[in-house]
């Protein structure tokens, strides 16, 4: 068996320049991650008080008008790897922001966005990625709620990676016996057992499932779900 490839501390992983236009806490948030994950952070806004937040979790932490152009020059942002733009409700503020970080030459634009309207401009502008995190939360709940899944995740259209609990005729079988791929067309990437906290990452053919399992499987939505109501749906 070929030994295993280390996975590359943060010291190891390329360092990207990010600028976060907008610091309320879909922004802030954002900030503090890419900070924690050792990436060059350039956070922004017109309220003193969030900048002043930022300080301590930033590369560099601005009061700045990220609609013009020269000002975001001035702060860094010109050539950074990629922007993220969450500016609240104000809609005219974030299609200039938008527009003033194209000109700056930044390589990826994702954009927060409120309502269906604002997604539309987003879209014609040519933005890389809308998001829009209270619907796709609602989204990912709903069909928690109506599959009785543990956690949900979409991963590109019509597919997703879903975590339920083993259903009953699956405990004291292998994976092998189940084949699952051929039956449901769908894989088991991990096995996390709740009675013990142990995550079986990649499990092997030969895994003895138990009642006390849960299994996280990636596959199209229509499988997953025929599997989730066999799980107790």
């Amino acid at each position: 068996m070929p030994a295993a490839v280390p996975f590359p501390s943060r010291e190891e992983m390329a360092v990207r320049r990010f600028v976060v236009v907008g610091l309320g806490n879909f922004g802030s948030g954002v900030v503090e991650m890419l900070h924690a994950q050792g990436q060059d952070v350039i956070a922004l806004d017109v309220d003193p008080d969030k900048v002043e937040r930022m300080r301590g979790v930033a590369t560099r932490a601005e009061v700045v008008d990220a609609t013009d152009a020269r000002a975001l020059d001035r702060v860094g942002a010109a050539g950074a790897d990629a922007a993220v733009v969450s500016v609240g409700t104000d809609l005219a503020t974030s299609v200039l922001a938008v527009l003033a970080l194209q000109d700056v030459g930044v390589g990826e634009i994702y954009v927060k966005a409120t309502t269906a309207e604002h997604a539309k401009i987003l879209e014609k502008i040519g933005v890389t990625e809308i998001v829009r995190p209270e619907r796709e939360t609602a989204f990912r709940l709903a069909t928690r709620l109506s599959l009785r899944l543990l956690n949900y995740l979409p991963i590109a259209p019509g597919y997703s990676l879903q975590e339920l609990p083993t259903p009953d005729e699956f405990a004291g079988r292998t994976l092998l016996e189940l084949e699952l791929p051929k039956r449901y067309g769908v894989a088991v990437v991990a096995i996390h057992d709740v009675l013990t906290d142990e995550l079986h990452v990649v499990p092997p053919a030969d895994y003895l499932l138990k009642e006390s399992d849960t299994l996280l499987v990636v596959g199209n939505d229509e499988a997953l779900t025929a599997l989730a109501r066999l799980a107790g749906a």
